[in-house]
């Protein structure tokens, strides 16, 4: 008999096909995250189940299923787990690192342009019908070329964007928990700096930490204020790192200039004061959203199910 999975959202066609020629596959349908209830419904009597980050998967949800053997969380980050639960009950908890690297790195850049440029302040000019023609002073924006790129988290995504920052003849800064080696500072042409130097000096601040007790709220008001007031803040991370509320209010106050978010504290709920900042651009958390990468996410969540169920050490076990 085949391997029982579960698994919380339908994925790209060919992942999906390949979950089904490989294990006995049962799938929310629906176009919308699980309920609880309906987690514990769907996942019951199944030997892994495939979850979202957007899914908690808690200490109830977890004890509700003995036949549990894995978690694979469809996602680099897996702090919607309750690892100390799963590790309590023998389970493992599988995700999907490196693969939506340089898809999130694009992504970062795209914010980064569309903030210097005022890309979606244009469209909604031309959109509404509001342009009358070509003006001298027109949304200016600002120049990255001689800017300074400031990186909070130098991992691997940190990495990525910092290597795109050589084309635009930017200065790179970072600040890391740990400071790397020479040889990574010399091939990406990067400072390392204590975070608060690195917020007085950043033109840009592009956020690629986790999201643990100590980076929850790390951008909050107290930091904002640090920043230069012409300054773009850019999150790619995780939604709870910036302080929403205290965002707002300096955009709305001008101690910054402009944020690019494609995570918020609490998805798909978006803070209400930032929906109505013209110098913000929102996207629906796209980081990893292309075909390619969200296709090979899938594929490494197969190799992580088939290696826990046949008895080894899943490449990619957390915890």
């Amino acid at each position: 008999m085949k391997p029982s999975v579960f698994l919380t959202r339908i994925l790209p066609d060919q992942v999906m096909a390949e979950l089904k020629r490989r294990f006995d596959l049962k799938y929310n349908a629906l176009d919308r995250p699980l309920t609880q209830p309906e987690m514990i419904r769907g996942m019951r009597g199944r030997q892994a189940v495939i979850s979202m980050l957007s899914d908690r998967v808690d200490a109830e949800v977890i004890g509700s299923n003995p036949a549990l053997r894995v978690i694979a969380n469809y996602a680099v980050g897996y702090n919607n787990i309750d690892l100390k639960t799963a590790s309590s009950r023998g389970i493992a908890v599988t995700n999907t690192p490196g693969v939506l690297t340089e898809a999130t790195a694009d992504l970062t850049w795209s914010l980064i342009l569309s903030l210097a440029r005022r890309v979606p302040e244009g469209d909604r000019l031309v959109r509404t019908g509001r342009w009358t023609g070509w003006n001298p002073t027109q949304l200016l924006g600002m120049d990255l070329t001689g800017r300074t790129l400031g990186i909070i988290g130098m991992g691997r995504i940190g990495q990525a964007v910092a290597r795109r920052a050589f084309g635009f003849g930017m200065r790179l800064i970072y600040h890391n928990r740990h400071r790397l080696p020479d040889r990574l500072e010399k091939k990406y042409r990067a400072s390392y700096q204590p975070l608060s130097r690195l917020l007085t000096a950043a033109d840009i601040v592009s956020l690629h930490v986790p999201l643990t007790h100590e980076t929850r709220h790390l951008i909050h008001r107290g930091v904002l204020d640090r920043m230069k007031s012409a300054a773009l803040l850019v999150n790619t991370a995780r939604g709870p790192i910036v302080d929403e509320k205290a965002l707002v209010i300096a955009l709305k106050k001008g101690t910054i200039a402009g944020a690019g978010l494609d995570v918020f504290e609490e998805e798909p709920k978006v803070h209400p004061g930032l929906l109505r900042l013209p110098n913000v651009v929102l996207l629906p958390h796209l980081g990893s959203a292309t075909v390619e990468t969200r296709t090979k996410m899938g594929f490494i969540v197969i190799e992580n199910i088939q290696a826990v169920l046949g008895g080894t050490r899943a490449p990619n076990a957390v915890g």
